[in-house]
């Protein structure tokens, strides 16, 4: 007889095709505009198509693209790539030539991460459905509206691919199918690297089994990581270069840092995650039931859920080890993505235990997620967090900033306006969670250690949101525009002779009245020119280069400038004229390209 574990808990719920439309209704019509992203991996599609690699026609002015021998690449992950093909040449997409809220890029966002949300919300509706009976209708609405699924289900980014192809490995390997589970959990990597991690804590899992079936898993994982190798081979010289080691954008000297970028988790980066305006107690408290839910699942299936306590605090470390926690403009910390799935099938259990308080951190989730996904990526002038701007809708009407920077929606395809088709996605939202909720248990265990944690758990909800509406400690935030900052360059003189040596003064200034974060200088020395000794630097971290030199300047507070100094000689095979060229970024923000030229002869 085989030991309750075993069986894989797997049962449909009720209105499960009703709460999936409405779902995809809600999460799948916002058309977002063209961003680095879509480019990124458009390209390599669009190269893919053409038998080859590189895109160097396609990147030259793409911001996410990586440098090697010559040839430019997408600095992604190439899986999701590869999955869009067959979208982008159903829709005959030009990736060289994509309009911005063009309905065909939509398309092929819908049909590669759009599918892969869906079949997610899906799984664990089932598997939840099947861990507490009644549960998983509100499981599948809480995972799939109250979570950061829902802003990138129509986005062009390969967490959610990555997050369904792990999950289903590890739904796999619990019903002991480890083959396949290895095959589905390598396909993850190719598609989103950090899915190494779900790799390693899944064979951990089959191994307490026993070693035939790790090599069973493993032969399983192993087709996907050889493409993978292959194309690392075949792009950047060896299976072991990943298109991070060569990455070419104004995050150059972050992303060399640690692992990829990631390192020890940083105070600022955790605050982030957890409270910033996008923090996960913030826009998304029911995971804090999806918290408690995994200590209950433990007492049935105790090797399952720490799986998935394991495969949330993987991520969770990288997220806050990340110098750019919500990896630039988005609605939250990303990078966990992977891991939502895994933690939402403690709500199951949690439903089951708090029946009305999980349902009301879901409705609050519900309400933040919808609002962001309705504005994320047409919403740079946005204010602290999502509901502050919601608050201010009933005041404000049609002025307010929410209203006004709602993204375009394929609804309006069908009905007039913007404002229409957020009604219609609020509406289809509010359905899908009244469906969802209405087959709940009605009656709840209680006793004095659950109300301690109900209590110290709210509690922290309430300090994150207290903290992120009052921008405190810190007053950066991702719903903001980037500071712009701006570069000169001053010569020690304008004409040299072979031999000489010429000082150069760059200075980076942030005039606004905010802080300007992750603020890189970059600086191009001509050939007839070779630099004298490091840089000397006033902030930040210094430069790393000879000809191409690379400043890591931190940040800059408001209205605050800083200078990198620097000498050089002059050569004697120099050219007539050396021009030095110096830029400044922040946040992938970069100025204008500012140069100097020394006029160069013989003695």
């Amino acid at each position: 007889m085989r030991r309750a574990s075993r069986d894989l808990p797997w049962r449909q719920p009720r209105y499960e095709l009703a709460l999936l439309a409405l779902v995809a209704v809600a999460a799948l019509t916002p058309v977002y505009a063209v961003d680095a992203q879509d480019i990124s991996r458009l390209c390599l599609t669009g190269a893919l198509e053409h038998g080859h690699l590189s895109a160097d026609k396609c990147l030259p002015w793409a911001f996410d693209k990586s440098q090697y021998a010559g040839h430019l690449y997408s600095d992604k992950a190439p899986g999701m790539s590869a999955i869009e093909l067959p979208a982008a040449e159903i829709v005959r997409l030009q990736p060289e030539h994509l309009g911005d809220r063009d309905p065909r890029l939509w398309a092929v966002r819908v049909l590669s991460s759009g599918l892969a949300f869906l079949l997610c919300a899906f799984l664990v509706g089932r598997v939840a459905e099947g861990i507490a009976p009644g549960c998983g209708g509100a499981t599948l609405v809480a995972f799939a509206l109250g979570t950061l699924a829902a802003p990138f289900a129509a986005a062009n980014f390969g967490h959610l691919t990555a997050a369904t192809l792990g999950f289903g490995a590890f739904l796999l390997a619990w019903s002991y199918r480890h083959l396949l589970a290895g095959l589905l959990v390598g396909a993850a990597v190719v598609v989103e690297y950090q899915a190494a991690g779900i790799a390693v804590i899944l064979g951990v899992y089959v191994a307490a089994r026993g070693g035939q079936r790790l090599l069973t898993y493993t032969a399983g994982v192993v087709p996907g990581v050889a493409l993978l190798l292959a194309y690392n081979a075949l792009a950047f010289g060896a299976p072991w270069h990943f298109s991070y080691r060569y990455i070419a954008n104004g995050y150059v000297f972050a992303q060399n840092q640690g692992v990829f970028g990631v390192g020890l988790p940083k105070l600022y980066s955790t605050y982030e995650v957890f409270s910033g305006p996008g923090g996960l107690l913030v826009v998304s408290p029911v995971l804090v039931a999806a918290a408690w839910g995994l200590v209950l699942l433990a007492r049935s299936h105790r090797r399952e859920a720490l799986v998935c306590a394991a495969v949330a605090l993987f991520f969770v470390v990288i997220n806050c080890g990340y110098f750019l926690p919500y990896g630039g403009i988005s609605p939250g910390p990303r990078f966990l993505i992977p891991a939502l799935p895994f933690l939402a099938i403690g709500l199951a259990p949690a439903f089951r235990w708090r029946p009305r308080l999980t349902a009301l951190l879901t409705a609050l989730s519900v309400v933040a997620m919808v609002g962001l996904t309705l504005v994320w990526s047409s919403s740079p002038h946005l204010h602290r967090t999502i509901w502050w701007e919601l608050t201010r809708v009933p005041v404000h009407g049609a002025a307010s900033r929410f209203v006004s920077h709602l993204a375009e929606n394929a609804l309006t395809w069908i009905v007039a306006g913007r404002i229409a088709a957020a009604i219609v996605v609020a509406l289809a939202a509010a359905a899908a969670l009244t469906l969802g909720l209405r087959s709940l248990p009605r009656s709840a265990s209680s006793s004095r250690r659950g109300t301690i944690v109900v209590l110290v758990s709210l509690a922290a909800i309430a300090a994150a949101d207290a903290s992120a509406l009052a921008e405190h400690p810190y007053r950066h935030h991702v719903l903001t525009v980037p500071t712009v900052v701006y570069t000169t360059i001053t010569a020690s003189t304008d004409a040299a002779f072979p031999g000489d040596e010429v000082d150069f003064d760059v200075a980076v200034e942030n005039p606004a009245p905010d802080s300007a974060h992750a603020v890189l200088l970059e600086i191009e020395i001509p050939d007839g020119m070779r630099l004298l000794g490091a840089p000397a630097f006033d902030r930040g971290s210094g430069c790393k280069g000879t000809t191409r030199l690379t400043c890591n300047l931190d940040f800059l507070l408001a209205r605050q400038t800083t200078d990198v100094r620097f000498a050089t000689r002059v050569l004697p095979d120099a050219g007539p004229e050396q021009k030095v060229v110096a830029w400044a970024s922040s946040e992938g923000v970069t100025d204008q390209r500012v140069s100097v030229t020394v006029v160069t002869g013989s003695n």
